[in-house]
C-alpha cells in the first residue's frame, strides 16, 4: 500500500482539478534513469489500464499503479513540499536500498 500525507493528497487533487481534461486518476510509477538508477515518475492519466491497482485517495481521485511498479512501490510514503527552498512531492520508499542526493531516483 502507499501512503500518502495530507500535503500530497491536497496537491494531487489540486493538480486533478486544473486539468484541462477529464482525469482518471494520477499514474506514479518506476522507470530506469535518474542518478540512482531507478526514478519515480507521475502523470495525469485520461483513462486507467485494465490491470492497474486503483487507490481511493479522497474526494473521488484515483491513484493509479501498473503491476511492474506496485512491488518496488510497496510501502511507498508520498509527502508534497511547498518551501522558498523546495517544491515537489518527497518519496520515502523502504524498498530503497539507496537513494541520490536529491530524493527522485533510487536502487533497488
Amino acid at each position: 500500500m502507499i501512503h500518502l500525507t495530507p500535503a500530497a493528497t491536497k496537491a494531487i487533487n489540486r493538480f486533478i482539478k486544473a486539468a484541462e481534461n477529464p482525469v482518471a486518476g494520477l499514474r506514479i510509477f518506476v522507470s530506469g534513469g535518474g542518478c540512482a538508477g531507478l526514478q519515480y515518475g507521475l502523470r495525469l492519466e485520461q483513462d486507467r489500464s485494465e490491470d492497474d491497482l486503483e487507490f481511493d485517495i479522497g474526494t473521488g481521485a484515483k491513484l493509479l499503479v501498473d503491476p511492474l511498479s506496485s512491488s518496488m512501490l510497496e510501502g511507498l510514503s508520498v509527502d508534497f513540499v511547498d518551501s522558498l527552498t523546495q517544491t515537489g512531492f518527497k518519496f520515502n520508499n523502504p524498498n530503497a536500498s539507496g537513494a541520490c542526493a536529491c530524493g527522485q531516483s533510487f536502487k533497488a
